[in-house]
């Protein structure tokens, strides 16, 4: 006869309310499992619609953010070739996944690893925005290290492949007040139209310490850098020239300024 208070009778009531919570705990993993990459894809979308400045930051609804995603058309790009490509699905590429897989990635040297991630993904997601007149804007994933861990964010780049229309990071460990202040929407505006590239075609972006200097001849590539932040700015500045790069999408914004995109 079943004796409930006996050491077995509670061990074994223990196991099966164990066996049960476990039971529900993966029901509801799986049953969410569907909502959850709905959710991140969703915030991808709106993450490169901000930097686009197709959003507001208040934008949170699903179907606005679906409705002005429509008009992104999502492409891979050769990283070393700037090239379309149709090695991997552009739909369910991951590049940061890519990065740790060695049959998708390359080691970076030191000299190379300007913006620190190690490994860079050979191929990338490209976001290109159109309108009526077509090619408007191209948006760029970019991910870099700062002070305290890897910033990931998107970089907006005008149809002339020269003009930033836009920055913003949706992950970093960054300090709230300080480092934290590559959130503020102050200072993202700060790099909406600034230059990419100095007279000799090289990356003239510049972090610097302080405020720019609007009369000063290498304005046009300043962005100010963020008070008491020293080390997160030059984080910002060392994974944007990164990326805008030759080892990064240089060469794909060559050709666009070429008119081959």
């Amino acid at each position: 006869m079943f004796n409930k208070d006996s050491v077995k009778g509670t061990l074994l009531v223990a196991l099966v309310v164990c066996l049960v919570c476990a039971v529900l705990v993966s029901g509801a993993a799986v049953g969410l499992k569907k909502r959850q990459v709905e959710n991140v894809e969703l915030d991808i979308k709106r993450n490169v619609l901000l930097a686009g400045g197709l959003i507001d930051a208040e934008e949170k609804n699903r179907k606005v953010i679906e409705e002005k995603f429509s008009s992104v058309e999502t492409r891979v790009v050769d990283l070393k070739t700037g090239e379309f490509t149709d090695a991997v699905d552009a739909a369910t590429f991951n590049g940061r996944a890519a990065a740790k897989d060695p049959a998708l990635s390359e080691k970076l040297s030191s000299d190379a690893d300007l913006a620190k991630i190690i490994r860079q993904e050979k191929y990338s997601q490209v976001y290109l925005v159109k309108g009526e007149s077509g090619l408007e804007k191209v948006i760029l994933p970019v991910r870099g290290y700062g002070l305290w861990g890897t910033l990931f964010g998107f970089l907006a780049v005008e149809s002339d492949g020269q003009t930033i229309a836009g920055l913003g990071f949706y992950e970093h460990k960054e300090t709230p007040g300080l480092g934290g202040e590559v959130d503020n929407p102050n200072w993202k505006n700060l790099w909406v139209g600034k230059k990419v590239y100095d007279e000799d075609g090289e990356v003239g972006i510049d972090v610097v310490k302080g405020s720019a200097d609007p009369k000063g001849s290498k304005f046009a590539y300043q962005v100010d850098g963020l008070s008491g932040a020293t080390l997160t700015s030059v984080g910002v500045e060392n994974l944007v020239r990164f990326w805008l790069g030759d080892n990064g999408f240089g060469p794909f914004l060559k050709k666009l300024q070429a008119g081959e995109v």
